[in-house]
């Protein structure tokens, strides 16, 4: 047996782990690591049952090709993308590069080696056509900063703040949230709260986290935008507010207090039902007791109505409290293996990325963060005309359990001329797949963090490389991701760039020559990256600059579009006829729809079950256990109820990222999808068109005996 330090990559907790291999390089056990200054020993369950992702019989260790008669045979992997890259050069030249489009998941995301090929294959051969799991996820947050503007510096981070506030978010299961401190949760929250630091949480269900909380506000799904609303009504009337940020950094306080004027306390507690007096100590707590602290949320305002909104709500919050870091102070982790660059304490006005650039023919969308938004991909695919989508590609993520609207996702993904997952396992987007890549696994290649969002993954510039610990099962032709991006752009006679620096396409790069290229602007050299054990902290910190005299840049409180926005969410009333809002979740175990395939997951958790409220289980007269359908205006699903004292009354709660392909395998078995409940052909939100995926009005049914 041989024993290696590592990182896990399963999500943004990035834990320190002890691997175990044997003398085949097999991968026999995970352990924490006690000894990693960032994680400190915690590893999720799921983390370490990565060894059965490894040894899976079910894994997918050779190129796989579909039949006519629907089944799946091997191929050599030259072969099969030889077969790719004829199918697809003959599509570009039928109907051009926008013909082709790529989408990219958790997979992809947290394999540094490759993160950024999928869409620099696309940019190559001309395609605008990239879609990833960010555009249904939190991309509302992005819009945010696009309407409001950009503070360089950053928010008061979670290890100095006196206050931490969140909105839907719950990081001591998702460890995933913005401005929270994702490296071993559960410690980082109860040494701040040691320290004094303050929680308010704003939920519909006390959870994990809240049960922290100083302050817990339990309001009905989506009405985050009128608590919000409430929030800065509040905080403005008292004088709460601090002046003296805001009148030399904001513009439009006083079109913010006209605004927010409607969602006095008593409409809010009657609107969102919270009380009127956690209303107003949750104001008081955030902004009069505490100097410095800030607001975020994860994605329960974003898959909720109006979630543009609501995180610019957030962001006004913060604004009219001035809570970022300010000049003179440290900027936190400023970069370890992104470039660096000058900050200073002043407001990168508002770009609205999506207003210039390439304009979606599906209802003109704009580009965010250089991506379409995953909420309008299946019209793309159906949708006939010029620039209708014949090709996807789909790198590390499941689309058709993942995007809403299963049917019509699905709809489209069997339309396509090619389809091509890159993906380990036959997951419901690799069965309508013609052709199946294999990956190499997280312990079997070289990798850094997640340097995309670095900071977010660590408040500190910190960084650490991990070689490949373990070994591909004997006989796989698996490899690493980037190498069938490289092989597809040398064959379609295009140079791929990687981090602006043009490959050499008669060579296919090594894993780490590629880690070296994207680190290449690092505080430090990469060698000195890669041979540090357990990581290394830069030592050189960055000092946020003084705002520069001849400054006049300021955040917009409240552009035009949001105004407009805010008259529409108060005047936005609850569908008649359903009785309950539904409010998805995550459990513990698995991540989105990955990891609950691995058998000892599927003991803890074989389905989703539909939570409830102890008085909404007496008005439907059901038990533990029960079987009932959950009915929404667009569909219905299959679920057991279950009890959930921690959830508020008029909620069902259950958690998605279950089900197979639409009619396929048994609930008790697989669970089902939510996003057979939600529809892409209304409620899209503007900017994103972000789908509404949570606080869908729902009714209850009890199968007929």
């Amino acid at each position: 047996m041989t024993r290696q330090l590592s990182f896990c990559r399963l999500c943004m907790g990035h834990c320190g782990v002890v691997v175990t291999t044997d003398d085949a390089g097999r991968l026999v056990d995970i352990r924490g690591d006690h000894h990693d200054p960032q994680t400190m020993g915690y590893a999720c369950f799921k983390g370490m049952k990565s060894t059965e992702a490894h040894n899976s019989p079910d894994r997918i260790l050779q190129p796989l090709k579909r039949q006519p008669d629907g089944s799946f045979n091997p191929i050599p992997t030259e072969q099969a993308l030889d077969e790719i890259a004829a199918a697809m050069a003959a599509i570009i030249e039928r109907d051009g590069a926008e013909a082709v489009a790529g989408y990219k998941g958790g997979g992809a995301f947290f394999t540094s080696s490759s993160v950024t090929m999928m869409n620099e294959l696309l940019a190559a051969i001309g395609s605008p056509k990239a879609f990833s799991s960010v555009t249904i996820d939190q991309s509302s947050k992005a819009v945010a900063l696009g309407r409001i503007g950009i503070w360089p510096g950053g928010r008061d981070p979670f290890n100095r703040g006196d206050v931490c506030l969140l909105v839907g978010a719950n990081p001591l299961v998702t460890i995933s949230t913005n401005n929270f401190d994702n490296r071993n949760p559960l410690k980082r929250l109860k040494d701040a709260r040691a320290r004094g630091m303050k929680l308010i949480v704003i939920d519909p269900r006390r959870t994990e986290t809240a049960r922290f909380a100083d302050v817990l506000l339990q309001p009905l799904p989506g009405e985050d935008v009128a608590v919000l609303a409430g929030l800065i009504h509040i905080i403005l009337a008292q004088g709460w507010e601090d002046r003296a940020f805001c009148d030399q950094h904001a513009d439009d306080l006083e079109a913010l207090r006209r605004a927010v004027a409607p969602f006095d306390p008593d409409h809010v507690a009657a609107r969102a039902d919270v009380p009127v007096d956690t209303l107003h100590e949750a104001a008081r707590v955030f902004a009069h007791d505490a100097s410095r602290g800030a607001a975020s949320s994860a994605t329960g305002p974003d898959m909720a109505p109006f979630p543009n909104l609501a995180e610019h709500l957030i962001e006004a919050l913060n604004v009219i409290c001035g809570r970022f870091v300010r000049a003179g102070e440290t900027v936190p982790n400023p970069g370890a293996i992104k470039a660096r660059y000058p900050r200073a304490a002043q407001v990168v006005p508002a770009p609205r990325w999506w207003e210039q650039g390439y304009k979606s023919r599906i209802g003109d969308y704009g580009l965010i963060d250089g991506e379409l938004p995953t909420g309008i991909l299946a019209d793309e695919i159906l949708q006939p005309g010029e620039g209708r989508v014949r090709c996807l590609i789909v790198h590390g993520g499941n689309p058709a359990s993942a995007v809403p609207d299963q049917h019509k996702i699905v709809r489209a993904l069997e339309s396509l001329e090619l389809l091509v997952t890159v993906e380990p396992t036959m997951t419901t987007t690799a069965q309508l797949s013609d052709y199946i890549l294999p990956p190499t696994l997280q312990y079997e290649r070289a990798d850094l963090p997640l340097f995309l969002y670095e900071e977010l993954v660590t408040p500190e510039a910190y960084t650490r490389f991990t070689p490949a610990v373990a070994s591909p099962p004997a006989g796989s032709d698996v490899r690493d991701d980037h190498y069938y991006f490289w092989s597809l752009a040398r064959r379609l006679g295009v140079t791929l760039n990687y981090w602006e620096q043009a490959l050499d396409m008669t060579t296919a790069p090594d894993t780490e020559a590629l880690l070296a290229i994207a680190a290449r602007h690092a505080a430090v050299p990469f060698e000195k990256i890669r041979t540090a054990e357990r990581g290394l902290y830069i030592e050189e910190q960055q000092v946020l600059a003084p705002t520069p005299a001849d400054n006049s840049h300021r955040f917009a409180l409240m552009p035009d579009d949001v105004a407009r926005e805010l008259a529409q969410a108060y005047g936005a009333a609850q569908e008649p006829g359903r009785p309950y809002r539904m409010a998805v979740r995550r459990h513990r175990d698995t991540l989105n729809s990955a990891c609950r395939d691995l058998p000892s997951i599927r003991q803890r958790i074989s389905s989703n079950r539909a939570y409830l409220n102890s008085r909404d289980m007496r008005r439907e007269g059901l038990a533990n256990g029960d079987p009932v359908s959950i009915r929404s205006d667009h569909g219905v699903i299959a679920a057991r109820a279950e009890l959930d004292p921690d959830l508020r009354p008029g909620v069902v709660s259950i958690t998605h990222g279950f089900g197979q392909l639409p009619g396929e395998g048994e609930y008790d078995e697989v669970g089902s999808n939510t996003n057979l409940l939600i529809s892409t052909d209304r409620n899209l939100a503007s900017i994103n068109a972000m789908p509404r995926m949570s606080a869908i009005p729902v009714s209850l049914e009890k199968p007929e005996p």
